[in-house]
């Protein structure tokens, strides 16, 4: 784990009172120490990507070297004192087929091994591919995440465990970082919800979202900083469904202090609401479908202290044989200039800048 090391503040302060004692008096001052101010927290760094399988190309990449199977991105990943991504696929090689859908995505074990050699520190597998290949190929799932030990989120043997967060301590914070899916198919959105004993995704659908609320708002008392990765959004439309906006500030306003995701496949905009930072889509990450707006990808990188999302980085890449490459120079300026521009043409109501 990639964890932003501490560094003592180091404060000191001397008082000296002048008094006229009476003759003969001898006052001495008391020697009891005070309590010094406490250590400030640190800023840190968490990164996100967007949607990740391993299939075509991908699947050739991950055979032939995991450790290298996300190519150069891997750098601005490592960079960050967290990464997260959205796994979308079942890790297994069992399972039954879900029944109905024109796309089922599988890999090997093997990509945790490249999600972690790629500096990913974590990954919601809460999404429309998430249990692609039954109960048994979540399991698989869960299971091979736990052999490897990486932290996956969204999705569990059971209800709870679909809805509990992974916490971890950075820059003197416990973050909690949930995920959950707000896109399923109608005929498969009971089998594959968690609820009681039964395992499955976390969901923020129909009555599900005031569980997803309730598990953001039993996170925000426990830790400094809650995250939120959902699945969300039409694919191939750059800005969010009309009850996106409601939901993010819901999640907000029971504690997340970012609420970030994707789906569409295409770039959405992001930047900070009222209580903290949303961005409606990440994009494609490592994907094989790329070829003009779906090729378009990039890191956000969000800048936390004591609580509160304080910055943000948006680094624009490219897919180039389905993993991003990032673009530079004037290419990166143009590239942010038309992210950035989808705050107004989507008409969200973020804002570039933290309010207040």
């Amino acid at each position: 784990m990639k964890r932003t090391t501490a560094t003592a503040l180091l404060l000191s302060a001397s008082l000296t009172t002048a008094c006229g004692p009476a003759a003969g008096d001898l006052e001495r001052a008391d020697s009891t120490p005070s309590a010094g101010p406490e250590a400030a927290k640190e800023p840190y760094t968490i990164a996100f990507g967007g949607d990740v399988h391993f299939e075509g190309a991908l699947r050739d990449r991950l055979d032939a070297s995991p450790a290298t199977a996300l190519g150069p991105i891997a750098s601005r990943l490592s960079e960050a004192d967290l990464a997260m991504v959205n796994l979308e696929t079942a890790v297994t090689g069992g399972g039954t087929p879900a029944p109905g859908k024109q796309f089922r995505f599988r890999a090997p074990a093997t990509a945790f091994d490249a999600l972690e050699s790629a500096g990913v520190d974590a990954a919601t597998v809460a999404n429309n591919h998430g249990m692609d290949f039954g109960p048994d190929g979540l399991e698989d799932t869960l299971s091979n995440a736990e052999a490897a030990g990486f932290p996956l989120v969204g999705a569990g043997r059971d209800e709870d465990g679909a809805y509990a967060p992974h916490t971890v301590e950075l820059g003197g914070d416990t973050v909690a970082l949930l995920g959950a899916t707000d896109v399923l198919d109608a005929h498969l959105m009971e089998q594959w919800t968690a609820r009681g004993d039964r395992p499955g995704l976390a969901s923020a659908k129909d009555g599900m979202q005031d569980r997803l609320v309730r598990a953001v708002s039993e996170a925000a008392d426990a830790a400094d900083a809650v995250v939120v990765y959902l699945h969300w959004g039409r694919e191939g439309d750059h800005c969010p469904l009309p009850h996106a906006p409601d939901l993010a500030q819901r999640l907000l306003e029971a504690g997340a202090d970012a609420v970030v995701g994707g789906h569409a496949h295409v770039l959405s905009p992001g930047g900070y609401a009222p209580g903290g930072y949303v961005h409606y889509g990440l994009g494609n990450f490592v994907f094989y479908n790329h070829d003009g707006p779906t090729a378009q990808s990039g890191v956000l990188t969000l800048t936390l202290q004591d609580g509160e999302v304080i910055g943000d980085e948006w680094a624009p890449a490219r897919l180039e044989g389905g993993v991003p490459v990032p673009y530079e120079d004037d290419a990166a300026d143009t590239a942010l200039a038309q992210w950035e521009e989808l705050r107004t043409t989507c008409m969200v109501g973020l804002s570039a800048v933290p309010s207040g």
